[in-house]
């Protein structure tokens, strides 16, 4: 198969995944006024972007990333270029630290193995918290993979609903002629899980008769004035930025 087969071969079960269950969460947290907290590092980190402050997505979204222990905490700068950085339990504490979170809000952890040390304790901090949590990951991957974390546990066994982003071990799926591969699957995919849970959040809030906070897109010219409206009702709990 080529790249493109390979993709359609994917997609069409992505159906299968508890997309439902996941739009339920974060249908309670919307209903109690909470934010939908979204974590990725590397290029996971794409599939926040896909969640949080994007035309057409929900506007009670926030993304937390690693840099924040420099943006918003007190890690130095140097901080960031450490090679292990993603696999540092402590560095989790930090994020949440520095972290505008409230009782209601609902967490998104996308991570493609879902064995390193931040996401593991991220989800660890955010449960302990009472909060519920989602979580995008490859299960083939995971479950191939040995956890980073001193507990041993990994991001789908905390979550409460695990998409699993059909994602081969190792990601890419053309094979290379000495070994190894190329053409990665997983942000493709993510990013239509993602999509999907959206879209069902949306659908289920005008069918039940209310008006879900969506984005316009900023180039159109209403948009600017329909999002700073919007975003005014969670002033201090959502960063729009780097």
């Amino acid at each position: 198969m080529n790249y493109l087969e390979h993709l359609k071969s994917l997609i069409d079960p992505l159906a299968d995944q508890p997309v439902e269950q996941a739009a339920t969460l974060v249908g309670k947290a919307l209903d109690n006024g909470g934010v939908i907290q979204a974590f990725g590092s590397g290029h996971s980190e794409a599939i926040a972007m896909e969640i949080a402050g994007r035309a057409g997505g929900l506007v009670p979204t926030n993304r937390l990333a690693l840099r924040d222990i420099h943006l918003y905490g007190t890690a130095a700068r140097s901080e960031l270029e450490r090679y292990d950085l993603e696999r540092d339990p402590a560095v989790a504490h930090q994020i949440l630290d520095a972290a505008p979170i409230h009782e209601h809000d609902l967490f998104v952890i996308i991570s493609n193995s879902g064995v390193n040390g931040v996401v593991v304790e991220l989800a660890t901090q955010i449960k302990e918290r009472g909060h519920d949590l989602i979580a995008i990951t490859s299960l083939q991957h995971s479950n191939a993979s040995t956890s980073r974390h001193p507990s041993g546990r990994k991001l789908c066994d905390l979550a409460d609903v695990v998409l699993d982003n059909l994602a081969p071990y190792g990601d890419a799926v053309l094979p290379l002629p000495d070994g190894g591969a190329y053409g990665a699957v997983s942000t493709v995919t993510s990013a239509l899980l993602a999509q999907l849970v959206v879209t069902r959040v949306v659908r289920e809030q005008l069918d039940a008769g209310k008006v879900p906070p969506i984005y316009l897109s900023a180039n159109v010219p209403e948009g600017d004035a329909h999002n700073l409206a919007l975003e005014a009702r969670y002033a201090g709990r959502i960063r729009r930025g780097a």
